[in-house]
C-alpha cells in the first residue's frame, strides 16, 4: 500500500513539474545587448545601439539591454519582464545593476526593468517619465526606432546623474521641439530661394545599413526584484 501511493505521489508530481515547465514562458536567447526579435530596428541602428551599450558597460559596469519581442506568451509584461531579468541574469551579481527596456509591439506594451542596485536611481517614477514622455509618443506614430533610441539614451543619462527630476524630460522635450521647428524653417527657407539645394542634398544620399558584429555577451548573474514601470500605447 505504501509503495501505490509513494508511486502515485511520484506521478503527481511529475505531472506538476510538466505543467510549470509548459507554464513557463519562452524566452529568446541573448544574443547581444540588443535582441529585435520583434524586427523593429535597421541593422545600422542595432550596431550604434550596440556599441553605445557596450562603452556605457565598459565605463560603469551597469548592463543595459534592449529587447523587442513577437509576443509575450499570454503573460504580464510586468511578470515576464521580471522573470527575464532574472533568466538572462543581467547586470553584475555583486551590484545587481541590469536594466532591460523591454518591447512587444503585438499586445502594444513597454516596460524598463529595473535590478536591485539601480532602483535608487532609476527610480520607478523616472522610468515611468521615460515611458510616458519619451518612448511612447513616437510608438503611437507608429516610429518604433526612434522610441527605442530615444528612450534608451534617456535611460543612460538618469543612470548617469544628468536627470534626476521627472520634470525635467517634459522641459527637455519642449526645448527639442522648438529647435525642431526652427532648423525645419530655415531649411524650408533655403529651398525656396534655391531650388537646386534641394536636387543636390536628396539626389547624394542615400540610406545605408550595415551589419553589427556581435562578440560573445552574457549577464553578469544579476538579480532583479520587479522595480521599474510599463505603459502601453
Amino acid at each position: 500500500m505504501r509503495f501505490y501511493t509513494r508511486f502515485t505521489l511520484g506521478i503527481l508530481l511529475s505531472l506538476f513539474c510538466c505543467h510549470l515547465m509548459a507554464a513557463a514562458p519562452s524566452f529568446p536567447l541573448l544574443t547581444g545587448r540588443v535582441v529585435d526579435d520583434a524586427h523593429l530596428l535597421t541593422p545600422q541602428t542595432i550596431a550604434n545601439l550596440e556599441k553605445e551599450l557596450q562603452d556605457y558597460e565598459a565605463s560603469t559596469t551597469n548592463q543595459v539591454v534592449v529587447v523587442t519581442l513577437p509576443g509575450l506568451d499570454g503573460y504580464p509584461i510586468e511578470e515576464y519582464g521580471y522573470q527575464l531579468g532574472r533568466y538572462w541574469q543581467i547586470g553584475q551579481k555583486d551590484k545587481n545593476n541590469g536594466v532591460l527596456l523591454i518591447v512587444a509591439p503585438k499586445e502594444k506594451k513597454v516596460r524598463i526593468e529595473v535590478g536591485y542596485g539601480l532602483e535608487p536611481i532609476l527610480t520607478d517614477a523616472l522610468s515611468s517619465t521615460i515611458i510616458q514622455d519619451v518612448i511612447i509618443p513616437p510608438f503611437k506614430k507608429g516610429d518604433y526606432q526612434k522610441g527605442i533610441v530615444e528612450g534608451t539614451k534617456a535611460i543612460l543619462d538618469v543612470l548617469g546623474g544628468k536627470i534626476k527630476n521627472p520634470q525635467a524630460f517634459k522641459s527637455k522635450n519642449k526645448s527639442i521641439n522648438w529647435l525642431e521647428w526652427l532648423f525645419i524653417l530655415v531649411i524650408i527657407l533655403l529651398f525656396v530661394r534655391n531650388p537646386g539645394l534641394a536636387f543636390l542634398i536628396f539626389s547624394g544620399s542615400g540610406q545605408r545599413f550595415g551589419g553589427s558584429s556581435r562578440g560573445g555577451f552574457s549577464g553578469g548573474g544579476g538579480s532583479f526584484g520587479g522595480g521599474g514601470s510599463s505603459g502601453s500605447w
